[in-house]
């Protein structure tokens, strides 16, 4: 027997199966880099960059698959981005741990954590009416060439908080920062229409004083109104809260499905005549619903 020397034995042992262990190291470190791409000297940002891409690319298919509660299973997720088992788990774990991503225990299925709701939540509560809606007001006043207001609502009040005029139209004497009953406007009732029962109650409590001829100052009378406003989706004030203006009104809804605000077109009543209005509803009518669907509103 020939004596092999401690070195040569070392040497022995960086052999496995004829294949060096560095080669066997570089196919598992290709093995990793098909999960978490390339790896090269310097490269530890972008391979973080990587799997943050695919950890959202993950939340996302959970977001848009895990419907009617089922979940998403750990099978379809890997199948459909392409990704192993492993590399699923492993992504999935810090968004589980942050509460972004739940795992029902029994089935396995993935889905939204309680703190993507909270995310959604916050996002959604920091939206500002006023610069959701200034596109659409723009857009609303070059259509019908009326002033148009955006109000929210204070109660019993709306307050104007925009105002769009066209430079050839009349100047409203409305201004942003004043305020009006909402009982005797458009955009006032617009949003009435929608309010719960006590909160309407609240309101007719305070009373009803007329500021024109036309100023609606029945309760009864203006329940009735309020529910055709319901109906047919927008409200008119026929020189109820000025002698000689007229103005059309729809109610905007924010993510809770609760009134917000509204949007109207107003002209002196010469121009917008009964059988103009009727053209101008349902216009005004449509941007409302798109600002209501940029603040998050299902209905």
């Amino acid at each position: 027997m020939t004596a092999t020397s401690p070195a040569a034995r070392r040497g022995r042992r960086t052999v496995t199966s004829g294949v060096p262990a560095t080669a066997g190291a570089a196919a598992r470190g290709r093995d990793r880099a098909a999960v978490d791409g390339p790896v090269d000297a310097g490269s530890g940002t972008r391979n973080q960059s990587a799997s943050l891409r695919r950890g959202v690319a993950l939340l996302g298919y959970v977001r848009d698959h895990a419907g009617a509660g089922r979940g998403v299973k750990l099978t379809e997720l890997a199948e459909d981005l392409s990704l192993s088992k492993s590399s699923v788990l492993r992504l999935a774990a810090p968004l589980i741990e942050a509460d972004l991503l739940a795992r029902d225990r029994e089935t396995g299925a993935f889905r939204l954590g309680h703190g993507a709701l909270r995310l959604g939540q916050a996002y959604l509560s920091r939206l500002d009416l006023r610069t959701i809606a200034a596109v659409h007001a723009n857009q609303l006043m070059r259509a019908t060439n009326h002033t148009v207001h955006l109000v929210v609502y204070d109660a019993p009040h709306v307050v104007y908080v925009d105002k769009v005029e066209n430079e050839t139209s009349v100047r409203m004497a409305s201004r942003v920062g004043s305020r009006a009953p909402a009982y005797r406007t458009g955009v006032g009732k617009a949003i009435l229409a929608w309010l719960p029962p006590a909160a309407l109650d609240e309101v007719l409590a305070g009373g009803l004083v007329a500021r024109t001829p036309y100023t609606i100052t029945d309760p009864d009378r203006l329940r009735a109104e309020l529910a055709r406003i319901r109906e047919r989706g927008f409200a008119v004030d026929d020189r109820e809260n000025e002698p000689e203006v007229r103005c059309v009104a729809a109610p905007i809804f924010d993510h809770t499905d609760t009134v917000a605000g509204a949007l109207s077109v107003s002209g002196l009543s010469f121009r917008l005549t009964a059988a103009r209005v009727r053209e101008l509803g349902p216009l005004v009518a449509q941007a409302a619903r798109r600002i209501s669907a940029e603040m998050g509103a299902t209905r």
